[in-house]
């Protein structure tokens, strides 16, 4: 059902009011009137904003009571929407709210019908029985190529059919009016639409995603070289490699739909995330969970459903969730929040469980028994990997990935067997940061940093493993009970054998 269908069934259901939260005023405004004007029963559809008031006759300008008791006036027997602009600026007025939920119990018996625009939508708690919340979906491929014949002849369009694809599919996720201003652009620069525009378009989608308050559109450069270790969880990514593709599609594969990597700080979750982006080609967006969080009643869900749009609009592309366990550690008990830490995680999950979109999740935690128990039931993850503490094969391939990036000529020089010796129970993490005190500490004696200086550096240093080791033995229980896959075989193959990381 698209969005003119739901629209039109809340109207006819005598819905009394309907929230749109949208930036594109304009365009929801015209869907609006296609739908209200052209069902079954049309209805009369009238504007209100604060300036203007009601068209024609400024009836109600600046007085939002006058303009609920407007409606409440007006003839019960005609059928009406009435549309009002920002009139959530106005729902912490006492009266305001008082009245609308007046004018909404009168309307249930009426043909009328108010819908609410506004570029975002905070609702208050008195009044979340009152609204319906609907969301507009940004422009489908079909509405920008339609846009685009509109705006430029086909002799200027000098696209193939591939390249004509690509930048359709590349302004997925931004409003119409941005459509048109990155084509308006490329018209002033050349005079025609080539294939370079399709640049404009993702430096267009990185502006917006930069502008919102829970999504950043973050660089990645990392590759699965920089990973050491983690071959089953390399081999698993790799298997997945071409799975949003045309042809896993005529295949008939699912999107795969994510993934929870789980282990103490330190062990490459991170790292992990970024390079799955670039395994996998696709963008990476990344979501602090704490910016979901807002200050007023509503806030929350609005930027959750906000940030779900954003990354919809955006696939195929990576969303990857860091530390989830932060976020989410209060979620089942409400905590202070009055409950709205719980209602994110409800709306997170449903679209986890539900969502057919080729949106990629790689959410990382570091304290498994912090996360909700239904945020771990099948279906919201494809798998879960408990990445351990890198066993002595795969802290030789790390210190080789650091040296090698360090001193890419010279790795030789460096006898990594003592390396690997004497760094039992460190994280990668740690060992990369061992690397980096050997070099500070060479450089200020002006010479070559050697293999003593990051022995040096490590044994002066307290690996987590040492501080953190209930923590470590509780994530090793609780994997090998069958709750999560063992992201390195070396570590299965000790798990199963008893054995444990040298220390």
């Amino acid at each position: 059902m698209n969005f003119s269908e739901q629209l039109d069934l809340l109207i006819r259901a005598r819905y009394p009011v309907i929230a749109i939260p949208t930036d594109e005023e304009q365009r929801a405004l015209a869907v609006v009137r296609h739908t209200s004007q052209n069902g079954p029963s049309p209805r009369q559809v009238v504007v209100w904003d604060i300036v203007e008031g009601f068209q024609p006759g400024h009836t109600a300008k600046g007085d939002p009571l006058a303009a609920l008791n407007y409606i409440r006036d007006c003839a019960s027997h005609q059928r009406w929407v009435f549309v009002l602009l920002d009139f959530n600026r106005y729902f912490e007025q006492a009266q305001v709210a008082r009245a609308l939920r007046n004018t909404a119990e009168t309307l249930r018996s009426e043909k009328k019908t108010i819908v609410l625009l506004a570029p975002a939508l905070s609702i208050p708690r008195d009044l979340t029985e009152t609204i319906t919340v609907l969301d507009f979906p940004l422009p489908s491929g079909v509405e920008v190529d339609a846009e685009l014949r509109q705006l430029v002849s086909e002799d200027r369009i000098r696209l193939d059919e591939t390249s004509r694809d690509a930048l359709i599919q590349a302004c997925r996720g931004l409003g119409m009016q941005r459509v048109r201003q990155v084509i308006a652009r490329a018209m002033a620069q050349k005079g025609s639409i080539e294939p370079p525009d399709i640049a404009l378009v993702l430096e267009e989608k990185k502006e917006k995603i930069r502008q919102t308050e829970v999504l950043e559109f973050y660089p990645s450069h990392e590759t699965m070289a920089d990973v050491g270790g983690l071959n089953q969880l390399k081999m698993w990514l790799n298997l997945r490699a071409a799975a949003f593709t045309e042809r896993a599609r005529r295949y008939g594969l699912p999107y795969p739909r994510g993934v929870l990597l789980v282990g103490i700080q330190g062990t490459g979750k991170s790292l992990c995330a970024k390079a799955v982006a670039q395994l996998w080609r696709l963008p990476l967006l990344k979501l602090d969970v704490g910016r979901l969080m807002g200050s007023l009643v509503g806030e929350s869900e609005a930027r959750a459903r906000e940030m779900i749009r954003l990354a919809e609009a955006m696939a195929p592309a990576i969303l990857w969730l860091d530390e989830i366990d932060k976020a989410f550690a209060t979620a089942p008990g409400g905590g202070g929040d009055g409950g709205a830490n719980a209602r994110v995680l409800s709306t997170l999950i449903t679209w986890m469980q539900e969502k057919e979109s080729p949106v990629f999740i790689v959410a990382t935690a570091n304290r498994i028994e912090m996360l909700p128990p239904e945020l771990l039931r099948k279906g919201r993850f494809d798998e879960i990997f408990f990445l351990g503490l890198p066993t002595a094969q795969e802290r030789r391939e790390i210190f080789e990935v650091h040296l090698r990036r360090v001193r890419p000529g010279n790795v030789r020089n460096y006898q990594i067997d003592r390396l690997v010796a004497v760094s039992g129970g460190y994280s990668g993490a740690e060992i990369a940061q061992a690397i980096v005190e050997a070099m500070y500490a060479a450089f200020a004696q002006e010479r070559e940093f050697t293999t003593d200086d990051i022995m040096s550096a490590l044994r002066a240093s307290v690996p987590l493993s040492r501080t953190a080791q209930d923590q470590i033995d509780h994530l090793k229980q609780w994997a090998t009970h069958g709750r999560a896959r063992l992201a390195s075989e070396e570590t299965a193959h000790s798990f199963l054998s008893g054995e444990q990381h040298d220390t």
